[in-house]
């Protein structure tokens, strides 16, 4: 374990404001006292050479469902937050459903901080939830340090977390524009038509399942809450994109100025519907992962700033819930687990496209500090911001394996997969916390109120 409060760490390339560069980063007590151009030895303080390894900012993961407490045999945060470090994420923030008891009130919120004492191996955040009848515990949830409220605008899967109405989402958003936190709403409006018979008909197609859940679904919530933005000026984030659709909508909302974001995440980027067999319902998500020509507009709207950042939506559960022996996409639970493989599973896509690492560092890093209100502590290698950090050697490829994977359940689509881009250490704090092995106890810490306490 690594007790040192003060280190320099050195390497040939490290992601720098500008791109990469050889440089120097000492850090004092958490934090980076200064950046050097070049190899230095500063006075008589351990110098660890790391140039084998690109160093950039510890990833910053805003939608994962860790479900503890109650659920912490799906994940809970010790697990999640080990996947977290191993994959090259040094913060995340935590869902407010999955858990038993949802975090719906002031009450379910300290409940859920006393469950992540002591067991967080990064630093942790949490949203609260909007669901019928709580109107009234919101402006608690964000006083107690919520840093948004979350919203779903058709079933969640959990009976504990119902859907909203467009009238209680009115009641809300003053409350968040006066706060001047996010309400992040998964866009989906259902309606009856032919595909959901067709799935209960069909439940091993997958063709069934994503003509269950059609891009309209998707569209006409995403134009509700853009006509929701414009009223009120208040923030609005879509959580994981799916529809390419939408993006004109979101374009010209962003045009005009509206207060709105999206985020999309690396399975819609990474998988296709043309690959996903019948009954291979460890691909289920909500939204569900679209065709080849879809997805393929979804890195086009990262590439012109559309879509502002990725994040994982991480939503694991035991294998009997994800149906895997019957193959029913109508039964199974609606989650990819991919929190420790986000990087790599993104970076193996966007080398081909040509993408250089800065770009992944605004997409998975800076821009996600900045939705958190967190840009001048995390998402760049500067003086004065957090040392967390991430190495990583981005040419080296492997293969997923269930022995390497730190989820509780080993169940994802990326099991088998070829990635590039290997996580080869994780500091937290300036704490060596992760190289191949934990090092240090867990050393993460709450971020309340947009800031670490």
């Amino acid at each position: 374990m690594n007790d040192k409060q003060s280190i320099a760490l050195f390497s040939e390339r490290v992601l720098l404001p500008d791109g990469l560069s050889p440089a120097t980063i000492l850090i004092e007590s958490g934090i980076i006292k200064e950046v050097y151009v070049g190899r230095v030895q500063p006075g008589d303080i351990e110098l660890a050479d790391y140039s084998s390894y690109v160093i950039m900012p510890g990833l910053i993961d805003s939608h994962v469902h860790i479900n503890e407490p109650g659920r912490a045999h799906w994940e809970g945060f010790e697990t999640a937050t080990k996947a977290a470090a191993a994959g090259g994420i040094t913060t995340l923030v935590d869902m407010p459903l999955n858990s038993t008891p949802v975090t719906v009130n002031s009450s379910a919120f300290q409940t859920k901080l006393q469950s992540s004492t002591g067991k967080c191996f990064v630093h942790c955040g949490f949203y609260g939830g909007v669901v019928p009848g709580n109107a009234f515990e919101i402006e608690a949830l964000l006083q107690d340090g919520a840093l948004g409220i979350k919203a779903f605008l058709t079933h969640s899967g959990i009976d504990d977390f119902p859907q909203v109405t467009v009238e209680e989402l009115r009641v809300v958003l003053p409350i968040l524009k006066k706060y001047n936190r996010p309400l992040l709403v998964h866009c989906e409006l259902d309606a009856d038509h032919d595909g959901i018979q067709m799935l209960k008909n069909n439940p091993r197609h997958y063709s069934a399942y994503l003509n269950s859940r059609p891009r309209s679904w998707e569209d006409d919530a995403i134009n509700l809450m853009i006509e929701l933005c414009e009223e009120f000026m208040a923030k609005i984030h879509v959580v994981h994109l799916s529809s390419s659709n939408s993006i004109e909508s979101i374009k010209d909302a962003k045009a005009k100025g509206f207060p709105l974001s999206v985020e999309t995440c690396p399975h819609y980027l990474f998988f296709e519907a043309e690959q996903i067999k019948d009954g291979e319902t460890i691909c289920k998500c909500a939204p569900p992962i679209r065709e080849a020509a879809n997805n393929e507009l979804l890195w086009r709207a990262l590439e012109d700033d559309t879509i502002d950042f990725i994040v994982t939506d991480h939503s694991p559960a035991p294998p009997e819930l994800k149906k895997l022996e019957n193959g029913d996409f109508d039964k199974a639970w609606g989650g990819i687990a991919g929190l420790q493989f986000s990087l790599s599973a993104t970076w193996t896509k966007a080398r081909r496209r040509g993408w250089d690492i800065k770009q992944i560092n605004d997409r998975m890093s800076r821009r996600v500090a900045e939705f958190l209100g967190l840009e001048q502590r995390k998402g760049q290698i500067a003086t004065g911001y957090d040392a967390d950090l991430t190495f990583w050697d981005p040419d080296e490829a492997f293969v997923v394996q269930a022995a390497k994977t730190r989820h509780r359940h080993k169940n994802s689509p990326y099991m088998g997969q070829q990635l590039f881009g290997v996580v080869k250490a994780c500091f937290v704090d300036g704490y060596l916390i992760y190289d191949g092995s934990f090092q240090s106890v867990p050393r993460g810490r709450l971020i309340l109120k947009n800031s670490l306490t």
